[in-house]
Formats: C-alpha cells, structure tokens, sequence
C-alpha cells in the first residue's frame, strides 16, 4: 500500500492528542499546548531512524545498537512520552525527576529540554519537551534531505568498523527510514531522501566495508508472491510426511528442504509446519489444517534468488 504521509501524519498527530489529554480536567487547553509542540516539533511519530540525533546525540556506552528512548541514560526519567520528528515531551509525576530530565539533557551538545507549564498526559504531571536543536524540516514536515542523508552517512560509516555483516535496504529499512514509513519514504524524510538513502546503502554495501550481504526480508516481493511461496514448501512438506517422523528432508526445484511438522494438539486438526533451506538461506513457518485444506503462515525469509524458485 502507498505510503500517503499527509494522512499518516494526521492520524498520528489525532493519537498524540488523544493520549496527552484525555485524563486531564481541561482537555481543550492541553490541545492547544500539543498543537503548539506540533508546530514546533512537527508530527507525531512512532520510532526514530537510527541516525537521528535524539538517539545519537546523548553520550553512548558500548557499541550496542541504540534504537529506542529507554537505552538512553540521558533520558532516565522520561515516562509517558510521545515521539515527534524534532524532539519529544514526556510527562513523569515527579517533578525532581523532570528537573534532572532537563539538566542532564542541557548538558548534551544540540539538544535542549525545557519544562511546561501547562499540565499533559495527567494533571499531576510534570510535561518536559526535548529537541534537537539542529533538526530543521522541509515544507513537507521531513528532516531537511542535506542533513539526514549526512547523519546517515556518518552512523553507517562508523558501524563498518565493527559490522560483521551488510544489511540490505529491506532488511533494516525501517532503522533507516523510521516509524512509521512506507517503501521509500516516511513521516522523517521523503522519497527524495529516501531514495538517495537506499542507493547509498547499497554503494557501501556494494563496496565490502561492512561484510557479505546477508539478505532475509523478502519484503521487495509482492504480498501474493510471498504467501505462494510459503504455501508450495509448507504444503509440499505436508504431502511428503509420514505422519510419524518430526523432522524429515525433501527435494523440491533442485533444492534439499528440511522440514519439522508436528500435530499440535495431536487432533489432526492443526499441523505445526517449518521448513528450511540451508542455514536459514529460506525459511518459511506455518499450519496447516487438514479439515478445510488451509495453511497459514508468516512471511518467508531469506534469499530473494531461492526463494523466486516456488514461484
């Protein structure tokens, strides 16, 4: 489904004001204060993409992947919060830890918090807003493109030196685009940007500085291709059990499938399913229910060349 951001953005921004000020006592002044982070702070979002600098700003410990609020202590404190594109405001009840929430995130160069006045999420909160000073946004409410793409670039160039593998864009697309996001574009950045992302991505993936390509979301395929491929392995393995052995192989368009079935609740009415190519080069997970001839299933994983194979 395309990705239609004016209307993503506006049911996003009707969730943030729902959940800042339904439990107040005057919710009509609480819409008016959201309205005002909106306008200063842009949508409401879900996740920030790894680069942004609300996750990359505060100081870090490790090399660990940071992708939420919660991993950072800078934010200790931080309770009841929602996400917009420029920065956040969280509510905690206690007013001590709101000082130190400002203070701690004063300290960090390109970000800045300040507490409200006015009461958000509950009466008895104590409302901090956090930005990122050097997030400017374009006409259309994205990240400026000259510095997202320049962010980017500067994280995946400093996690080559200890990446083990290359990620493909449909792998981690939504750590580089944000939630929520469509193909190419999200709520962060538009296609413009988007595109020039993914082409970066693929130059450096292209190049080795990461590591092989480890391929796994086979999301760049359609829906309808996807489920054809999980139905043919789990109902081929269907039809090749003895009804006795948990695990067996078959050969299926040249490729030997290891397959695990079970009954779940040894009825013959539900049958487990998993099937698996390699050391997860095709992975595909499922039931089966003989009653009506109906599998069920997740997306497969895996290679997109072997698994085009039971198209």
């Amino acid at each position: 489904m395309e990705f239609r951001a004016p209307t993503v953005a506006a049911q996003q921004n009707a969730g943030a004001f729902d959940y800042l000020t339904k439990n107040l006592k005057d919710p009509e002044v609480g819409r008016r204060r959201v309205e005002e982070l909106i306008e200063e702070l842009g949508n409401a979002v879900d996740v920030y993409p790894d680069w942004h600098p609300i996750l990359t700003a505060p100081p870090r410990h490790g090399s660990g992947h940071i992708g939420s609020l919660s991993q950072i202590a800078t934010y200790a404190g931080a309770d009841h919060t929602t996400q917009f594109v420029r920065g956040f405001v969280t509510c905690p009840y206690s007013e001590e830890r709101a000082n130190r929430l400002v203070e701690a995130v004063q300290s960090v160069t390109g970000l800045d918090a300040y507490r409200l006045e006015q009461p958000l999420y509950a009466d008895n909160a104590h409302p901090v807003v956090v930005v990122a000073d050097n997030v400017e946004l374009e006409a259309d409410g994205t990240i400026r493109s000259r510095d997202a793409l320049a962010w980017f670039v500067q994280l995946s160039a400093a996690e080559a030196t200890v990446a083990q593998v290359a990620e493909t864009w449909w792998n981690i697309r939504s750590l580089i685009l944000g939630c929520p996001h469509g193909s190419r574009s999200s709520l962060f950045v538009n296609q413009h940007t988007g595109v020039h992302m993914r082409k970066i991505l693929e130059a450096m993936n292209a190049s080795g500085m990461f590591g092989p390509i480890r391929e796994s979301s086979l999301e760049m395929l359609s829906q309808k291709k996807r489920d054809t491929i999980s139905n043919t392995l789990i109902r081929t393995a269907v039809s090749n059990w003895d009804r006795e052995s948990t695990s067996f192989n078959f050969e299926l368009r040249g490729e030997t499938c290891k397959a695990s079935l079970s009954d779940t609740w040894n009825d013959n009415h539900e049958i487990s399913v998993r099937v698996e190519i390699g050391r997860f080069d095709l992975y595909v997970t499922g039931f089966y229910y003989p009653d009506d001839d109906r599998v069920t299933h997740v997306d497969p994983r895996g290679k997109r060349v072997l698994a085009e194979k039971f198209l």
